[in-house]
């Protein structure tokens, strides 16, 4: 049965005679036994979560900065939106494309940049990709999750 999360999962599962796919820790906080450890298919993958504010956060020291962005679809414009990244000396660490639905063969790239969108290279490639990009919203920057 889907459930918005797996904490959610574990939660209903002991209130009923079910089970859940959820981690440790849900099932030591809702008493639950462990079935089967290690169970994913791919063990490199990992889950991000996001909390959303509207509130800006502070530079850290290891940030990152997640934004959504779009360029006319012909040969070489995501190249083209992303040389000033290479320029400026910043490095991307996500890069995803997601249908527009504006129109077929539009898209929506979604970034992660090392880095908070203060610093000055990032705000300098963000400043030119702005010039190039037919849309772009900076998401937020935020610090870099432990591992």
């Amino acid at each position: 049965m889907p459930v918005g999360s797996n904490a959610e999962a574990a939660r209903m599962a002991a209130q009923a005679d079910a089970a859940a796919i959820a981690g440790r820790s849900a099932a030591e906080l809702y008493g639950l036994p462990v079935l089967a450890a290690n169970i994913e298919d791919e063990p490199n993958n990992t889950t991000r979560f996001a909390v959303i504010s509207r509130q800006e956060v502070p530079p850290s020291g290891n940030d990152k900065t997640s934004l959504v962005m779009s360029i006319r679809n012909i040969p070489g414009a995501i190249h083209e939106l992303l040389t000033p990244l290479a320029r400026c000396g910043g490095s991307m660490t996500r890069l995803e494309s997601r249908p527009s639905r504006t129109g077929p063969w539009e898209y929506m790239f979604l970034v992660d940049l090392e880095g908070h969108q203060t610093e000055d290279k990032v705000a300098r490639a963000l400043d030119e990709m702005r010039g190039l990009a037919a849309f772009l919203k900076v998401l937020g920057s935020y610090p870099v999750a432990a591992q």
